[in-house]
C-alpha cells in the first residue's frame, strides 16, 4: 500500500519566507530560492508565490517572471495583481493590458487593486477607448468612491487631453489626497496651461494639504514654463515654510526655476545652501550660467565641480561645451568633450549637436564636419547645426547644398533651419536668395515665419542698403515689430548713414527696452560719424540723465586652455607692456601698409589724436595682441567680444592677418568675422 505524501513541515515555509523578506543579492540567488521551494513542495502556496513573483521584478527580467506565473496551478486574485503591477513599473504596459484581459477570461474581476495600475498602462498608452471601458467598470463594481482608483482615472483622461472630464472625476472625489491635486495639476501642465496648473496650487494649500516634493517640482517646472519669477519665489517661501529646501528634487528645481526665469544669483543661493547635490543640480546650474550669457561662470562652476570628484552627464557636457563654444574657448570644450566616451557624441545627436557647434563657433568648420560626418543619428537639430555653421563661418553656399540634402531625405525643415539659411544669406550679402528662402517657408514647407525670420530679412536687407524695402516689411508684419526687428533696422541705419530712419527706429527701441544703451549708442555714433556733435550730446545726456550706463567693451581669448578677459583700455594683465608694445609695432607696419585709423568709429567729439588713442585700446585688440605674443606661430587666434565690433577694428584687423600671415576669427555679439590673409568671410562692413 502506498503511503500518502506527507505536506511539508511548517518550519519550512516559515524559512523560506524569513529568506525572502532578506532581499536577494542578484537573480541567481532568488532563482535559488525558488528551486528551494519547489523541492519542498511549496509550489501551491500562492502566499509565498506572491513575494518571490514581486521580488522577481526588481531585476527587471518579466521574461522569467512570467514563465513563473504560468506554471502557478491555481492564481489568485492577488497573483493577477502582483503581475500587472509588476508589468507596469517595469514599463511594459501593453503586456500588463494584456494579462488584465487573460485575468478576465479567467473570470476573475477586477478589485481597488487591480484598476490604478491598469489605468496607468491605458494612460501610458493613450488608450482612452479600453481606459472608458475600465471606468464603467469602475462604477459597476462600486469603486467610484475610492480615492486611489478615481485619481487613476483623472490621470487617465488628463494624459488622453481630455482635462474637462479630468476635472470632472476630480471634483466628484469626495476626500482628495496630495496624489489626487498632484495629477489634476499635472493635467494641466500637460496640455500647456501652466496658469491654471499654479491656481490650483494654491488651492491645493488652501485645503491645509501638505504637498509631496513630486508636486512641488511640477508646479516649480509650471512656473519655469511661464517664466514666471514671482510665483516661483512665492512657492520657495512656501518650501522653506514647510521646511522642504533641504531635499535634493525640490532644491535642483528651485535652480532651475531661477536659472530658466533669469535670475542666476538666486539661483546660486539655493545651489550653495543645498546640503546634497547631485550630478542634475550639478547640471541644473551650469546649463543656467550657459544659457543667461555667464559662460566663464559655467565654465568655473563645471572645474569645481571636477574637484569634487562629481562625474558628468551628458546635459552637463552640453552645457559646458556651450559656455565654451560662447568664449571661443576650444582647447578647454575638446579637453571637456573628452571626459565622455567619443561614441557618445556619434550616437547621442544632443552631445553631438553640443560639438558640432563648439568647433563652428571656434572657427574649426573642418572638425565640425568631421563630427557631423561621424553621427549615426543625424536628426533635424543635427542638420541644422550644421547648416547655421557652415553659414555663419562663410561656407554660404555649401549650407544651401545640405538644405538640399535635408528636403531629399524626407526631413521637414523647422525655424531654425530658415534662421540659418537667412543668417548666411546676410552674412554674404545674397539678398535675391534670402528673399527666395523667406518666401518658401510658406509656399512650400507650410511654416509661419516667426519674428526672428522678419528680423533675418530686415537685417538682410538693411545692409544691402535697401532700406525703404526693410522699412515697408516692418510695417506690414504680421505681428508687433521687437527689439530685435528694430534693432536690425537700426544697425542698419548705422552702416548707411541714415540718421532720419535711425531715429525712427530708436524711438521704437526705447519704448521696448529704455534699459538698453546699445541703442543710444548707436544712434550717438551715427551723430557723430555725421559731425551732428550736439545731437550725440543729447542723446548722452539722456543717457547720464537715465542712469543708464554703456557696458564696457570686453573680449576673451584663449592660450594653452586658459580664458584671458581683456576689457577696453586694460592694464591689469601681467603682460601689458608687452601686449602694448606688440600693438605699437603693428600699428607702425599698419600706418606704412596704408592703414588711417577710422575715427568716425569714435563716440565723442575729441582731437584726432586723443580718438587714436582710444581706438588702439579696444579691447579686441588687446586680446589680438596677447595672442600674437603668447600662442604658438601656427595657432588661431579665437577672440570673442561681448559688444560689436567697430568698423576701425574690423578694418584693422584685417590687416593684422594679412601682416603676421595668422588667421583671425572673432565673434561678437552680433557675427561672426574670419579674417585670412588681409580678407574677411563677411559683408559686415560693405
Amino acid at each position: 500500500m502506498l503511503s500518502r505524501p506527507t505536506s511539508p513541515p511548517i518550519s519550512k515555509g516559515l524559512e523560506i519566507k524569513k529568506l525572502i523578506l532578506q532581499g536577494f543579492n542578484s537573480f541567481k540567488h532568488l532563482k535559488h530560492l525558488h528551486a528551494h521551494l519547489l523541492r519542498f513542495g511549496l509550489c501551491h502556496d500562492n502566499y509565498l508565490l506572491n513575494m518571490i513573483l514581486r521580488c522577481s521584478f526588481d531585476f527587471s527580467d518579466t521574461n522569467y517572471t512570467r514563465f513563473l506565473f504560468h506554471q502557478i496551478k491555481q492564481p489568485n486574485i492577488f497573483l493577477w495583481n502582483t503581475m500587472i503591477r509588476g508589468l507596469v513599473s517595469n514599463d511594459c504596459f501593453d503586456d500588463a493590458i494584456e494579462f488584465y484581459g487573460l485575468m478576465r477570461s479567467e473570470g476573475f474581476l477586477p478589485n481597488n487593486f487591480t484598476f490604478p495600475f491598469v489605468l496607468k498602462a491605458c494612460a501610458r498608452l493613450l488608450d482612452l477607448q479600453l481606459g472608458v471601458k475600465i471606468h464603467t467598470l469602475v462604477v459597476k463594481g462600486g469603486f467610484d468612491c475610492d480615492v486611489f482608483v478615481k485619481t487613476s482615472l483623472v490621470c487617465l483622461y488628463a494624459k488622453c487631453g481630455y482635462l474637462e472630464d479630468a476635472h470632472k472625476v476630480f471634483d466628484d472625489i469626495p476626500d482628495k489626497n496630495v496624489v489626487s491635486w498632484t495629477a489634476i495639476i499635472s493635467g494641466y501642465i500637460g496640455v500647456g496651461k501652466f496658469r491654471e496648473a499654479i491656481d490650483m496650487f494654491r488651492r491645493l494649500l488652501e485645503m491645509n494639504l501638505a504637498p509631496d516634493s513630486f508636486t512641488i517640482v511640477r508646479v516649480l517646472s509650471a512656473c519655469t514654463q511661464l517664466g514666471d519669477l514671482n510665483s516661483g519665489e512665492w512657492i520657495h517661501k512656501c518650501i522653506m515654510e514647510m521646511g522642504m529646501v533641504r531635499n535634493v528634487f525640490v532644491g535642483t528645481s528651485l535652480v532651475d526655476m531661477y536659472a530658466k526665469c533669469g535670475n542666476m544669483e538666486k539661483a546660486r543661493s539655493v545651489f550653495d545652501g543645498m546640503p546634497e547635490k547631485d550630478i542634475v543640480s550639478w547640471g541644473a546650474m551650469i546649463q543656467g550660467y550657459a544659457l543667461n550669457g555667464l559662460p566663464k561662470e559655467a565654465i568655473d562652476l563645471f572645474l569645481q565641480m571636477q574637484r569634487e570628484n562629481v562625474k558628468p552627464d551628458c546635459y552637463t557636457v552640453v552645457g559646458v561645451l556651450s559656455a565654451c563654444a560662447r568664449l571661443g574657448a576650444l582647447e578647454l570644450g575638446e579637453w571637456v568633450s573628452g571626459l565622455v566616451d567619443r561614441n557618445e557624441f556619434l550616437y547621442n545627436p544632443v552631445l553631438g549637436t553640443a560639438l558640432i557647434d563648439l568647433y563652428a563657433k571656434c572657427g574649426s568648420m573642418s572638425r565640425a564636419w568631421e563630427v557631423f560626418k561621424g553621427m549615426k543619428e543625424k536628426d533635424r537639430v543635427v542638420w541644422n547645426a550644421i547648416i547655421s555653421g557652415l553659414a555663419m563661418n562663410g561656407y554660404v553656399k555649401i549650407s544651401f547644398g545640405l538644405f538640399g540634402q535635408v528636403e531629399k531625405l524626407g526631413i521637414k525643415p523647422d525655424g531654425n533651419t530658415f534662421i540659418g539659411l537667412l543668417c548666411g544669406c546676410t552674412h554674404a550679402g545674397l539678398v535675391d536668395e534670402g528673399r527666395r528662402y523667406f518666401n518658401s517657408m510658406y509656399r512650400f514647407f507650410s511654416l509661419t515665419p516667426s519674428i526672428e525670420h522678419y528680423g533675418c530679412m530686415v537685417d538682410l536687407l538693411g545692409r544691402a542698403g535697401l532700406l525703404d524695402e526693410a522699412h515697408q516689411l516692418i510695417r506690414n508684419m504680421p505681428m508687433e515689430a521687437n527689439a530685435i526687428v528694430w534693432g536690425a533696422l537700426l544697425g542698419a541705419c548705422r552702416i548707411h548713414r541714415d540718421t532720419q530712419l535711425a531715429e525712427l527706429a530708436l524711438k521704437q527701441l526705447i519704448e521696448l527696452e529704455p534699459w538698453n544703451s546699445g541703442n543710444y549708442v548707436l544712434l550717438s555714433n551715427i551723430y557723430s560719424a555725421n559731425l551732428k556733435w550736439d545731437e550725440a550730446a543729447k542723446v548722452r545726456l539722456s543717457m547720464n540723465e537715465k542712469r543708464i550706463q554703456k557696458p564696457p567693451g570686453c573680449s576673451w581669448i584663449e592660450v594653452d586652455g586658459i580664458v584671458h578677459e581683456f576689457l577696453v583700455g586694460d592694464k591689469y594683465h601681467p603682460l601689458s607692456e608687452k601686449i602694448y608694445a606688440k600693438l605699437d609695432e603693428l600699428t607702425k607696419k599698419m600706418k606704412v601698409a596704408g592703414y588711417v585709423p577710422t575715427t568716425d568709429f569714435v563716440l565723442f567729439d575729441i582731437e584726432e589724436e586723443e580718438k587714436e588713442h582710444f581706438l588702439g585700446c579696444h579691447s579686441e585688440k588687446l586680446a589680438i595682441a596677447f595672442g600674437l605674443i603668447s600662442a604658438t606661430p601656427t595657432a588661431v587666434i579665437r577672440v570673442v567680444k561681448n559688444l560689436r565690433v567697430c568698423g576701425d577694428c574690423h578694418m584693422a584687423i584685417k590687416l593684422i592677418s594679412s601682416i603676421t600671415g595668422r588667421e583671425i576669427t572673432v565673434r561678437d555679439n552680433n557675427r561672426f568675422h574670419c579674417f585670412r590673409e588681409g580678407s574677411c568671410s563677411c559683408n559686415d562692413y560693405w
